[in-house]
């Protein structure tokens, strides 16, 4: 199978096997500015947002990724919206394409996988794999620790509790959690005059 078949076969859920050669080499450069960006200093923030503007199919503005970054494809097949923020150790498996809306946070050691693997011993014995993308949207936040699977959508609004496994899709204005993730409940006025431990909101 030659590098566009292989590419075509990669964003369009179909079985292809990942360690063709000049698949790799167009890889591994993509993981050479994945490691530039996760040698930078705190200081060199401007260096920070000029890498991620290599890395990724699309940033938006203000966006705010801590080192160190995990990205199979260095983030090439990533599309960030406006004023998203990652803690450490955000690992996006993005061997096909990853949508992400605006304002948006993950907790630490969050995972967005989009490939997988046919459960065909043999198959998975020489390297085949298939990806399906995924979609977050809008004003969305995931907490630690949480694991969303190949392709998953996620509603604007929604928050996914820490350690939550996304197996399915979740739905906007939600608060879901678990493994298997389900909702758990609407987002409602409480949630506008409380936070923490019915902690009343003092902030406009």
């Amino acid at each position: 199978m030659d590098l566009k078949e292989t590419l075509q076969r990669m964003h369009h859920q179909q079985l292809y096997y990942c360690n063709n050669d000049k698949l790799m080499e167009k890889q591994e450069k993509c993981l050479e500015r994945l490691y530039d960006f996760n040698q930078t200093r705190p200081t060199e923030s401007q260096k920070r947002a000029e890498l991620l503007k290599e890395m990724f199919a699309e940033i938006g503005e203000g966006c705010y990724i801590e080192p160190p970054l995990h990205a199979n494809w260095g983030g090439h097949h990533v599309h960030f919206g406006n004023y998203v923020y990652a803690n450490f150790n955000l690992t996006l498996v993005d061997d096909t394409h990853i949508y992400v809306g605006n304002h948006v946070m993950f907790g630490p050691n969050v995972t967005l996988a989009t490939a997988g693997h046919p459960i065909h011993p043999e198959l998975r014995k020489k390297q085949a794999q298939f990806n399906a993308p995924i979609t977050i949207g809008s004003n969305v936040w995931i907490g630690a620790g949480a694991i969303i699977l190949p392709g998953i959508t996620i509603g604007d609004n929604t928050v996914i509790g820490a350690g939550s496994i996304v197996t399915k899709d979740i739905p906007a204005n939600v608060i879901a959690v678990g493994n298997p993730c389900k909702v758990l409940r609407t987002i409602n006025e409480y949630d506008f005059q409380y936070y923490f431990k019915q902690m009343e909101i003092d902030l406009k």
